[in-house]
């Protein structure tokens, strides 16, 4: 199955996430969680690039894209209950978990919180903590606090093109804007509030885990990669140079090939 398919999922509570689907359904399964207001789009350069050998489900998570829009629930531990009731009504036991920027914070709750249904982490443009972090405070301070909607689309432009150290193809950061546009000012400000508060250090995670982390990064530091890799014995790390927060983004084939052959060594090691 070479097309990326749409659908939709009603959680118990009646939260409905939209996701988009890649790969043999038979295949080994893999989740992508998206980042800070994107959307499953998120990953489109990079699902058509997976083997179909692995099942390939990204959803987008509450708040997000056309997902539903409660008023509460923005906290990591909130959408990681939400990824799991998705692995319920999608009939998977366990999956390898990829997260993006927020969606690395939701992937590692989910393996903190339930290690049984995590198989393996992959953690791209991750963070240890955005409490106190410089480049999110700025961002805070100077938009998302006071932001009302509709929320200006120059403002949602320029937060889309720091993320990326190089360029990237319009039309993939037109949709990334469109995305986050839909997007209300309340669910900017929770959703960033939740990533801003302060954390313990980083749970202990045993899962094996693979970090992809662009040197170019001006959110998550190399520090914030160590920090993460003294919590997750079993974990490496890739450093795509040149790269900014969104690697997948920029080096799609790369990245895709990065996963495949993590998720395979784990099928070969199981």
């Amino acid at each position: 199955m070479d097309a990326i398919t749409t659908a939709q999922a009603e959680l118990p509570g009646g939260l409905h996430l939209p996701y988009a689907e890649h790969g043999d359904p038979a295949g080994a399964p893999l989740l992508l969680l998206h980042g800070y207001t994107d959307s499953w789009r998120s990953f489109a350069p990079m699902l058509p690039r997976l083997p179909a050998s692995i099942r390939a489900v990204a959803p987008s998570m509450r708040g997000h894209g056309d997902a539903g829009r409660p008023d509460s629930g923005y906290r990591a531990a909130d959408l990681a209950a939400d990824i799991a009731g998705l692995m319920d009504a999608l009939g998977l036991d366990s999956a390898v978990v990829l997260g993006h920027s927020m969606g690395s914070q939701v992937a590692r709750r989910l393996a903190a919180d339930r290690p049984g249904r995590v198989r393996g982490l992959v953690l791209v443009g991750a963070f240890a903590t955005l409490h106190g972090n410089p480049a999110v405070r700025e961002l805070w301070d100077g938009a998302v606090s006071t932001l009302e909607d509709p929320v200006d689309p120059a403002f949602v432009r320029a937060f889309q093109e720091s993320t990326v150290a190089r360029q990237v193809p319009p039309a993939l950061l037109d949709t990334a804007v469109a995305e986050s546009l839909k997007v209300p000012a309340r669910i900017w400000r929770a959703a960033l509030q939740a990533q801003m508060e302060p954390a313990d250090a980083p749970a202990r995670i045993e899962a094996p885990a693979l970090l992809l982390w662009g040197d170019q990064d001006a959110i998550a530091t190399r520090a914030d990669q160590d920090a993460l890799l003294a919590a997750m014995p079993r974990a490496r790390l890739v450093v795509h140079a040149g790269a900014g927060h969104a690697p997948h983004w920029e080096e799609p084939a790369r990245v895709a090939a990065d996963v495949a052959a993590f998720v395979a060594g784990l099928a070969a090691r199981a």
